[in-house]
């Protein structure tokens, strides 16, 4: 008989029990990814953290005419836009520096796992961020909105698109403690929002009190004019795909509203 698949609370037992042990072997090793604190659940002022926080003003890139930072916040979807179980973040959850912070010798694959790590797809700072939880299936929501010129953003998407059919398909990482973790990524399907669009699962699985634990995040970006959005839904247990179409939807919505309220000249 096949053992039971652990429950989300015992999931992120492990996944705090894998992380602790990992602290302590970097602490003795000196490794690069050195941590001061055991993890907690929710890690302060990881980049989830800061997802309440107003995100720093980035420059606009030429010729891009940047929303002003109220523009950029007024653009943003709520716990309320999206319903149960939803809620506002208290932090990174610990499965961030648990299945994402991991190396892998090939270029395009190792730039998608630095990007999911940093929350940053598109490359360039959010203007405005948020942070959603879902508690019961240890799942977090980040939705952000930035400004950069189309063709760079174009590229993004053209990159993103790709993954899936070449190397990156599916691929071995490396965490910091040497454990193995294999990598698989699919393409997936996007509402008919803004001016062009990718998405993209992303499943991670690693051994953990030996069994496989997978992480699956939902990664989004989506074109509006000028600006842009991306949204990364992921966690232990079921993903809520209407979750991440409605972001998409209700955001693109509220995106190309903003933009025709008017916009600030750089």
């Amino acid at each position: 008989m096949a053992p039971p698949i652990p429950s989300p609370p015992a999931i992120r037992a492990l996944v705090l029990a894998a992380a602790f042990g990992t602290t302590l072997l970097l602490v003795a090793s000196g490794c690069a990814y050195q941590e001061t604190a055991p993890p907690r659940p929710y890690l302060k002022e990881s980049p989830a953290a800061k997802a309440s926080k107003p995100a720093g003003k980035a420059p606009a890139p030429d010729g891009v005419r940047a929303l002003t930072d109220a523009q950029a916040r007024s653009a943003l979807i709520s716990e309320t836009d999206l319903g149960e179980p939803w809620m506002p973040t208290r932090g990174a959850a610990t499965w961030r520096d648990g299945f994402l912070k991991a190396a892998t010798t090939t270029p395009h694959c190792r730039r998608l796992l630095d990007a999911l790590y940093a929350d940053d797809l598109l490359g360039v700072p959010a203007r405005a961020a948020i942070g959603l939880d879902d508690d019961y299936a240890d799942g977090q929501l980040r939705y952000q909105v930035t400004s950069r010129a189309p063709a760079e953003v174009d590229r993004a998407l053209t990159w993103l698109r790709k993954l899936p059919r070449g190397d990156c398909a599916k691929f071995v990482a490396t965490g910091p403690g040497g454990e193995r973790r294999t990598v698989t990524v699919t393409g997936v399907p996007l509402p008919e929002a803004g001016d062009a669009r990718q998405g993209l699962r992303v499943e991670v699985t690693r051994d953990l009190g030996g069994e496989p634990v997978t992480l699956t995040l939902e990664v989004a970006a989506v074109r509006v004019g000028d600006d842009a959005l991306t949204i990364t839904n992921g966690g232990l247990g079921e993903i809520l795909t209407e979750s991440t179409w409605t972001a998409a939807e209700l955001g693109a919505e509220r995106l190309a509203q903003v933009r025709k309220q008017g916009r600030a000249q750089v």
